[in-house]
């Protein structure tokens, strides 16, 4: 019984019963809006998931994502276009990954401490910037990415998702840096005395995580066509939850981008599936605390025994 396999059961089981408890479930259309619930948080959980399979964390995805959009609304403010803050969301996230990665790597901080420090400081500086204030100057062309389809009831967004997923499946388990990356989270002393650059391949995954943390905030910030200091407020904890829900180990050097999948589709239908029902957030908060537990505490148990 592999964790994969688990996870599509509880998928399916998860769509049989929400299609039985509710007549809307089964709507193409409805189903087509439940994406948006998990795709952007997807997007970002696929990087991190390298990073926590090579051993390292990073707790300010939410915070870059809020600084991105912060940095697009105050450039479309000044009349940039489309294309200009799709580069600006993308190079906001890609620099305060490299930040984190150079403060893992050249600083010698551990990434848990480094990025909690860079969460504050990237959330504070969207406030500081804002305050109560709500960006709204977009260009119609922007709406796009984060409220347009590609074919028929497939968003661009889940599209963008999949394609990923593929990629990062691919580079993970069938190339040279996939295996290096196990590697380093297994044993980086090991890999250090290997002849891996460990601290070079730290870096990069930090500024590709940022990076994905910036075309999320592209995303979110053109699905809702606003900017807050705000969005995307407490996206972390769930982004975390996702990875480590699909099997990634939070100890390092085992984890499978199928399994981020899977547990992002659950995590989506199960949102959707609650709200649709008019069951409060909170019990969705409940159980996914009570799986992490889970997750986290029986294989240990397990291995000890």
């Amino acid at each position: 019984m592999r964790w994969e396999t688990m996870l599509a059961a509880v998928l399916i089981a998860a769509f049989i019963v929400f299609s039985i408890l509710s007549p809307y479930f089964l709507n193409v259309d409805t189903l087509s809006d439940a994406t948006f619930n998990f795709t952007e948080r997807a997007i970002v959980a696929l990087p991190l998931a390298l990073l926590i399979i090579a051993g390292e964390i990073d707790i300010s995805v939410a915070a870059i994502i809020a600084l991105a959009s912060v940095a697009m609304g105050l450039a479309s403010a000044q009349g940039v276009g489309t294309s200009g803050l799709v580069a600006i969301g993308l190079g906001t996230g890609l620099l305060a990954g490299c930040v984190n990665g150079a403060l893992v790597t050249i600083g010698r901080v551990p990434s848990i401490v480094a990025t909690i420090g860079t969460m504050t400081l990237f959330r504070g500086a969207a406030y500081a910037v804002l305050g109560d204030r709500v960006l709204k100057d977009y260009p119609d062309s922007f709406a796009i990415f984060g409220q347009g389809y590609l074919v028929g009831p497939i968003s661009i967004e889940l599209a963008l998702f999949t394609l990923f997923a593929i990629l990062f499946g691919v580079f993970l388990h069938r190339t040279r840096w996939g295996r290096v990356t196990f590697a380093v989270g297994a044993n980086p002393v090991a890999s250090r005395y290997s002849g891996i650059a460990v601290n070079r391949y730290r870096f990069a995954l930090f500024a590709l995580t940022g990076l994905f943390s910036g075309a999320a905030a592209v995303l979110l910030t053109s699905r809702l066509g606003s900017t807050r200091p705000s969005i995307a407020q407490g996206w972390e904890l769930e982004i975390i939850s996702m990875v480590i829900l699909g099997g990634v180990s939070v100890w390092g050097g085992k984890g499978s981008i199928l399994g981020v999948v899977l547990a992002a589709l659950v995590f989506g239908l199960t949102t959707f599936g609650l709200g649709l029902m008019n069951i409060p957030g909170i019990v969705l908060s409940i159980f996914t605390g009570l799986l992490l537990i889970l997750v986290v505490a029986v294989p240990a148990l397990v291995n000890r025994r």
